[in-house]
Parts: structure tokens; C-alpha cells; sequence
């Protein structure tokens, strides 16, 4: 099937009569048809008979870009070039929001369209009343041009000038537009889309060698429905690496048993706030430009995605049995001890008698159902970063003491040390409940879809593994750059020429980075996440200033396209090892728990695989002046690094 509304080679275009053409459009449309639009079409059907007399090639009107949930107004496929063409009908200037939106659709193409790697695109803002403007032929080292801005009389012009200019090498338009699409979306723009009926198939990548989302999914489905026939309750857990799309499959999962009737009703839960806010308000924002009232949209959205702590409370009332048959718990290595929720529930619910662990009651509240229930656990290994969470050895002692009725279904990868600390989950539950489904677990990272080697490296950074950490930086995909600062306006002023189009920058740091404050980085200064991770680029309290600077608990299963990670004293590298620090009142003191010690580690592990697209890593000098920032403090953890193989892009060490 076409992935345009209406597609013909240019000769045919410039003689099919308009009305049909517009008819062609108006059928495929899936919203209903509202003035504005069509008078848009009507306005780039005439336009574009005008403009590609003498021309040749193929075009494509409302090309999908499945990513994003859009189309793009025009693709032009005319020799060797791809024009990518964005249409403000009416418009007399050129908004930046036009020009990041049409550069955003050529980088779509250009990284996840597999016939667009190679060739040249080019992004062209069509504002018909704009004035002419002299718009310079400017091209990025991956053959994709600087957007050109052009008005109804230049564009003719400016197609004609790429042409010439441009080295030609043919393209076949109808292998290129069946080239397969493999995008790897933010969690955001994945959320969005699953919302509006999108199948995860046409949102994620299906390499091979990495275990597609959509295997995953099915597994989950298989599992849902041999449950329910069996009269079973049953717990599933999804393991994988930072970045490989956990919380992603989780919102398939719960998006897709939500349409299959009431009772097999959905929720998705997650005890990590700030992704829950954000997610709601990105989903949110998407219905309020469609025309839909915001008190209208924000429940539907509370109703798909809730704090679990919120889940937990309501269930604390009584003994009411859930709405929801289906349960999926993300991150759910950080649900909280016994310790830690019995003085919650004492201090915060006064419940003097509560003595269970959250894994524990939550699995307690889904066996009310006299029937059928299914638990999905979505589990990050290392991912651990607060006082209190419990793991997933937690899950499995609740399971194996109080529900012994409970199938348990797990992928072979489980007894990771970052997961069972190396023990065998058949050694932790009897009965003979326990199924081996491999597909639970997704082993390789599409955050990064630039370089699959990211996280492994950061592992090994991390475990003091120097040889390894070289050989892996070694296969880093170049284009994936990790670079070393120690002057934090050049960070800032890296980020900003990385990027393009609407690609989101920001920067990160360690909630322990105290000391990080003399350089003008305030970690207990909370952002506004909602407003740090959506809006633009006019509003400082956007990740885009690069003023407030989001920790390892507010960018946790979020992501960015490029980071600056700021690296203090908390963390530091000594004698081949880690030295892990607290500070306290006016020094740093040293950690000696093992469990403070891993969720320092773990937060640093966080930090530094949230980029999609390449990082900088500042370090500060220190300060012989300070005493809590000795340049000790910080060369010892910049050498190591230089050491793996990073690259520095300041000389003044």
C-alpha cells in the first residue's frame, strides 16, 4: 500500500485534472475535512502544475512519516534528490517552528527511510506570501541540506538550482518510496502515536538481531490469553537493557488490551512520577490540537497511564477487587522494600500494622480476582537509583511465600547479576510454575539507534573494565559522538551545533552533584519536567536554555537526542577503582553502604545512556582554592575516561 494520498509520476501529475487529484486526497484522509485543508490542497495542486513544467520525477502528496504520527505536505523525487517539501499556504514570513518542522520530517527520512540513507535531501519551506529571500544551498555532513526558504515565485527557482548544482545520481522513485522504515521513536512521540491507533510494528525497528518489540507484544498476548482460558493468574517479566523499549512495549501492551473489551480492562503504572507527568501532558497536549477540551482529554489520559503509588493507595481503602485484569508495572525493580513501605504507611498513611512489601501488596491487590489476572513487570537491570527499592529479588520472594499459585514467566537472561544477582529463578520458586519465554527480553538499545554498542560501553566504564571499555568505544558508530569538556559553556555551545530541527538538548546531572553549584549547575533546583521536556526552544524553562538541569530521577525512561552530562565529585575515579561520596553540611564523607554505593552507581549509569544521539561529558577543573572541589577530585575520573578513548573537544586541561 502507498504510503502517500496520491503519488504519480510528474508527467501524469501535470496532466491529471486537479478535481481528481483532490478527490484522490480527500478519500485517503482520515480526519474530517475541514475548510482550511482543503483549501491548502487545492492551492499546492496549482502551485506545483505551474512549478514542474520541464521538470521530471515523481511526487507524493501527504507522505506518511509513521515516527512523527504526520505526513509530509510533498515529497519531490526528482533525479538524484529528494525534496522535501512543507507547505504554509497564505503565511507571509517564515516561522521557525515551519523550518525545524520541515528539517524534522528530511532527518526522519534521511535516519529511518533504509532508501533515503545514502541520498541527498533537501527541506524546502513553501510560505506563499513570504518575501524572496536569498537561500543559500548549505549541506550537513550526512547529505542533508539546511531547509531553504522559499515563496510561491522562488520555488520553481530554487528546485531548478538543486538540480543543477547537486550531483546526480538516478533514483528510482517507486524503489525508493517502498524502502523499509525502521524508526526508533522517542517514548514520547511512541506514546503519542500508540494513542492514536498506531501498531507498534509501524513505530519500531525490526533489525535483525535485535528482538522486535512486536515479538514481544504477541508473547504477552499469547500469555494473556492462555491465562484467561486456563482460569490462571500469571506475572510476566520484561527484562533489557537501558534503552531497548520496555516502557515502550509496556504502553503497547497496555494501549492494545485496553481495545479489546472491558474485561480484559488496562492501566499502565509507573512509580516514577516524572515520566507519568510527562507522558500525560505530551498526550494531553496531542488531543488539545486536534480541538479537543483540556478537562475532557486529561481524564482519558489519567485513565491510561497512573502513578502507581496512587494505584497502591486506592486499593489501601478496602478490599475492593480492580477494574483492570491486566496490570503493567513499569520499572518495577523500583518498587519499594518491606522496610521502606512499612514506615511509609506508618508515617505518611498511618497504617501502624502494615507489614508487606509493595511487590508484595500490589501482587495481593490483583489476586482479588476470583478469576483470571496478569501482571506485566517491565524491569531495568542497574536501574536502581533510590533508598527503599527493592529489586526484582523482592517480586520473587512475595511470589514464592504468598502467592504459590501465581505462573511466573521469565526470559533466560534473568539471572544477570543486575538482575538476580546471578541466581537461577527455578532455585527462587517451587511448584513447577516457573516458564522460560525468551522473547521477555529485549537485548538491544533503540534509544540509541545511531550505535547498539552505547550501553555495553557505559557498563563497562562503570564496572573500572578498561579493556573492554576500549575495545567497545572502538565500535561506537562515529556518527554517535562521546566527547570530553572541561569547560561547561563549550558543552552548552556543542549541543547547540549538534542539533537540528526539533531535536531536543539538554542537561543532565547527578542529584549528588552538590558542588557543581561554583559553575553554575543547581541539582536541588527541582525543573518543571513537563515544561523542561516539551516545550520549545522560546521558553527558558525548556531543556533547550540549558539552564535547569534534570537528575538521574527526573530523566529516568525519558530520553533526549543530545546530552551534557555534568560529572562532579560524588563519583570520582582513584587508583583503578570508584570512590563514592556524599556531602554533608560543608565536605564529602564517604559511602560505605553497598546499596548507597550501587544506587550512586546506577544513577551515573542512568545519566549517561538518556542521549539518542551523542553526548558531551563536562568534568569540571576544581578549584586548589575550594576544598571541596580539589582538582584531585575530578582529573582522576577525566584520565580515565581520556584513557578509554574519549575525545576531548577543549585543549585548556
Amino acid at each position: 500500500m502507498s504510503r502517500a494520498y496520491y503519488s504519480a509520476p510528474v508527467d501524469e501529475f501535470l496532466f491529471e485534472n486537479s478535481q481528481k487529484i483532490f478527490g484522490a486526497l480527500a478519500n485517503r484522509y482520515e480526519f474530517e475535512l475541514e475548510d482550511p485543508q482543503k483549501a491548502a490542497w487545492k492551492e499546492e495542486i496549482s502551485l506545483l502544475k505551474k512549478v514542474l513544467i520541464n521538470l521530471s520525477g515523481y511526487i507524493f502528496f501527504e507522505f506518511s512519516i509513521p515516527r512523527m504520527g504526520k505526513r509530509v505536505d510533498v515529497v519531490l523525487v526528482s533525479e538524484s534528490i529528494i525534496f522535501v517539501l512543507e507547505f504554509k499556504v497564505g503565511e507571509s514570513h517564515y516561522s521557525g517552528y515551519a523550518l525545524e518542522q520541515v528539517m524534522d520530517y528530511a532527518l526522519d527520512l534521511k535516519n529511518f527511510h533504509e532508501t533515503s540513507h545514502k541520498r541527498p535531501i533537501v527541506p524546502i519551506l513553501v510560505a506563499t506570501e513570504a518575501k524572496t529571500v536569498n537561500s543559500l544551498l548549505k549541506k550537513y555532513p550526512d547529505d542533508v541540506y539546511e531547509p531553504l526558504m522559499v515563496n510561491a515565485s522562488s520555488l520553481k527557482v530554487q528546485l531548478e538550482n538543486c538540480l543543477i548544482t547537486i550531483p546526480k545520481t538516478p533514483i528510482d522513485p517507486l524503489i525508493w518510496e517502498a524502502g523499509r522504515y525502521k524508526p526508533t521513536p522517542t517514548i514520547v512521540e511512541a506514546a503519542q502515536a500508540l494513542y492514536r491507533g498506531h501498531n507498534v510494528s509501524e513505530i519500531s525497528r525490526s533489525d535483525a538481531g535485535a528482538i522486535n518489540l512486536s515479538e514481544t507484544s504477541s508473547a504477552i498476548d499469547r500469555i494473556i490469553k492462555r491465562t484467561k482460558r486456563t482460569h490462571q493468574k500469571a506475572i510476566c517479566f520484561i527484562t533489557g537493557v537501558p534503552g531497548a523499549g520496555k516502557t515502550l512495549a509496556g504502553l503497547n501492551i497496555a494501549n492494545r488490551r485496553l481495545q479489546v473489551g472491558r474485561d480484559e480492562h488496562a492501566v499502565f503504572l509507573s512509580g516514577n512520577g516524572p515520566l507519568v507527568i510527562v507522558l500525560r501532558e505530551a498526550l494531553v497536549r496531542d488531543d488539545i490540537s486536534k480541538g479537543r477540551k483540556r478537562k475532557d482529554v486529561e481524564r482519558k489520559a489519567k485513565a491510561f497511564i497512573q502513578n502507581i503509588h496512587f494505584f497502591r493507595d486506592e486499593y489501601l481503602k478496602n478490599d475492593a477487587t480492580p477494574l483492570e485484569r491486566v496490570v503493567v508495572f513499569d520499572e518495577a525493580q523500583r518498587a519499594w522494600t518491606k522496610d521502606m513501605t512499612e514506615k511509609f504507611m506508618k508515617r505518611k498513611r498511618g497504617l501502624l500494622s502494615f507489614n508487606q512489601s509493595e511487590p508484595e501488596f500490589l501482587i495481593h491487590v490483583m489476586d482479588r480476582h476470583n478469576d483470571w489476572a496478569v501482571i506485566i513487570c517491565l524491569v531495568g537491570g542497574g536501574q536502581e537509583i533510590n533508598t527503599g527499592e527493592a529489586g526484582l529479588m523482592e517480586w520473587f520472594r512475595a511470589l514464592e511465600i504468598h502467592f504459590p499459585h501465581w505462573r511466573v514467566y521469565v526470559s533466560n537472561q534473568i539471572t544477570d547479576s543486575e538482575y538476580l544477582m546471578g541466581k537461577e529463578p527455578a532455585d527462587l520458586l517451587t511448584n513447577n510454575r516457573l516458564t522460560i519465554e525468551n522473547r521477555l527480553h529485549l537485548a538491544v538499545s533503540v534509544r540509541s539507534y545511531r550505535s547498539e554498542k552505547v550501553s555495553d560501553l557505559i557498563k563497562a566504564i562503570l564496572d573500572c573494565d578498561l579493556g573492554t571499555a576500549q575495545q567497545l568505544y572502538k565500535q561506537v558508530d562515529p556518527s554517535y559522538p562521546i566527547k570530553l569538556t572541561r569547560d561547561l559553556p563549550q558543552a552548552r555551545e556543542w549541543l547547540r551545533k549538534q542539533a537540528r530541527g526539533g531535536e531536543r538538548y539538554g542537561l543532565l546531572a547527578s542529584s549528588g552533584a552538590d558542588r557543581l553549584r561554583p559553575v553554575g549547575i543547581f541539582v536541588n533546583s527541582e525543573i518543571e519536567v513537563a515544561n523542561w521536556f516539551l516545550n520549545d526552544r522560546q521558553d527558558v524553562r525548556s531543556s533547550f536554555a540549558l539552564e535547569g538541569v534534570a537528575t538521574e530521577f527526573d530523566i529516568q525512561g525519558l530520553e533526549l537526542d543530545w546530552a551534557a552530562v555534568a560529572w562532579d565529585a560524588d563519583l570520582r575515579f582513584s587508583n583503578g577503582l570508584w570512590e563514592y561520596k556524599d556531602f554533608k553540611g560543608n565536605k564529602w564523607q564517604a559511602v560505605g553502604d553497598a546499596t548507597r554505593k550501587l544506587y550512586l552507581k546506577n544513577s551515573y549509569r542512568v545519566l549517561l545512556t538518556r542521549a539518542r544521539q551523542g553526548m558531551v561529558i563536562f568534568i569540571p577543573h576544581g578549584d586548589e582554592e575550594d576544598w571541596t572541589r580539589q582538582p584531585a577530585f575530578y582529573d582522576g575520573t577525566f584520565d580515565y575516561l581520556c584513557e578509554v578513548g574519549l575525545q576531548v573537544i577543549d585543549t585548556n586541561r
